[in-house]
């Protein structure tokens, strides 16, 4: 049986697409938008150019999906899971969590619905309680408006970025056209 994982993946190669040598990526070679150094990392020697689709497939599962325990996160809404994936993959796995744990700590009210969680970029039991406690208490609006809140997030990053080194500017329309702006419903159906 296909997991939310094995829904996603197919159009999160589409975006991210073959390979690449883009002389302003600090990742250099990449190829599904695996760079060269995590697929180093995860045992793959060979010439990126060549890098098969399914290496890339399971470097996904393995670090942007199970290390950050996304998998946990789609258990509560899997709008939420595919919005952190997409974040991971573009900005470090710790990122979307660190993002989400930011978010639940402004939505909290000042900690009367539930406590306030480090914002370590760790999704352990802490965050998972806090998650569930925020989804329960703000009913149908929660998901929508964390999907907005991590958005925000992760376009402040993108601008950040760009200001601390000007060749990212080379990759900030594309980081805001395919990663950020869409309506949840869409981004999880087009993911």
């Amino acid at each position: 049986m296909a997991d939310l994982f094995d829904k996603l993946i197919g159009p999160v190669l589409k975006v991210e697409g073959g390979y690449v040598n883009h002389p302003s990526d600090r990742g250099g070679e990449t190829n599904w938008g695996i760079t060269v150094a995590v697929a180093r990392g995860n045992g793959y020697t060979g010439p990126m150019k060549d890098m098969p689709k399914e290496v890339a497939v399971r470097i996904y599962r393995a670090i942007y999906w199970e290390r950050p325990h996304l998998n946990r996160v789609a258990e509560i809404s899997e709008a939420i899971a595919a919005e952190m994936l997409d974040t991971g993959i573009n900005a470090g796995t710790k990122r979307p969590v660190e993002f989400l744990q930011k978010a639940l700590n402004g939505l909290n009210r000042r900690a009367r619905d539930y406590p306030d969680i480090l914002a370590d970029g760790a999704y352990g039991n802490k965050t998972d309680e806090a998650f569930r406690a925020y989804m329960k208490k703000n009913g149908k609006k929660a998901e929508e408006r964390m999907l907005k809140l991590l958005g925000c997030q992760q376009g402040a990053f993108y601008l950040s970025i760009t200001q601390s080194r000007e060749k990212n500017e080379d990759f900030l329309n594309g980081w805001i056209d395919n990663r950020i702006g869409l309506k949840p419903s869409t981004k999880v159906a087009t993911l």
